[in-house]
C-alpha cells in the first residue's frame, strides 16, 4: 500500500509558485528564512498558512535547483 502523503491546498501551491517567480530572489531553501520573508510581505495573517506557503516554497526552490 502506497501512502499519499501530505496534500497541499491550491491556494498554497499556487501562491508559492506565484512568489518564487515574482520574488526568486527573497527565497531560498531554507524554511525559517522564508517563514521570516512571507512574515515581512504579510500575505496571510494566519500563522498556520504562512508556515505551509513556506514549506512549500522549500520544495518549489529546490525543485528549480535540478
Amino acid at each position: 500500500m502506497v501512502s499519499m502523503g501530505r496534500i497541499r491546498t491550491d491556494f498554497v501551491k499556487g501562491m508559492s509558485k506565484k512568489l518564487v517567480a515574482a520574488l526568486p530572489d527573497r527565497f531560498s531553501g531554507d524554511f525559517a528564512k522564508n517563514k521570516a520573508a512571507l512574515a515581512d510581505l504579510k500575505i496571510t495573517e494566519e500563522k498556520f498558512t504562512q508556515n505551509k506557503i513556506a514549506g512549500y516554497i522549500v520544495r518549489v526552490v529546490k525543485k528549480k535547483k535540478f
